[in-house]
């Protein structure tokens, strides 16, 4: 049988070791840190019996601090999560839409998502590639797969336009990205 967990009064200084903790193992949004530490003062002021709304200016204060310092970089944060993303094959859809539910301001989205149509092709080559649709399936099954691996990646957030771009190529995609075309 497991114990009950033993809370302690929240303070100042046990919401940046809080803080530190985190953003040693996490990159974050200043949002999503101050989410991450109003989920830890709930916990503790709910088993403790005392008011969270108590606990804001500091958690405020907490994480202004960690932006000063230059622990936590919105714009830095959102350029590499985006990266990534498309490395990974994510559309624009899908990483506005992650990055919106971690917090990041509008304004800054914008300006890491203003990107050239290239980068959106590249990353639905790569999410064909990675769940192998189009070219990237057995010659036999193309064709009879093709309507359903064009919604495949519609649903993943690509443009129509894109999306038949890529299940429509050439089998020498696969060979050499930079001949890309119909």
């Amino acid at each position: 049988m497991q114990a009950k967990a033993r809370y302690k009064k929240p303070t100042e200084e046990r919401l940046k070791r809080w803080a530190l903790h985190y953003l040693e193992r996490y990159a974050s949004s200043a949002a999503n840190l101050r989410r991450v530490l109003q989920r830890k003062v709930s916990k503790a002021c709910r088993s403790l019996e005392l008011e969270p709304q108590d606990y804001e200016p500091m958690i405020d204060r907490v994480v202004s601090l960690c932006v000063e310092t230059g622990l936590i970089n919105d714009l830095h944060y959102a350029e590499t999560k985006a990266a990534s993303l498309r490395r990974r094959g994510g559309s624009k859809r899908k990483i506005e839409a992650q990055l919106i539910a971690k917090g990041v301001d509008r304004d800054i989205l914008q300006n890491v998502l203003e990107s050239d149509d290239e980068a959106e092709l590249q990353a639905a080559i790569a999410f064909a590639r990675r769940r192998r649709l189009g070219p990237f399936r057995k010659a036999a099954d193309r064709d009879q797969r093709r309507d359903k691996d064009l919604a495949a990646l519609c649903r993943a957030g690509f443009a129509f336009e894109v999306a038949r771009q890529v299940i429509d190529a050439h089998q020498e995609i696969e060979h050499d990205q930079s001949g890309f075309s119909n």
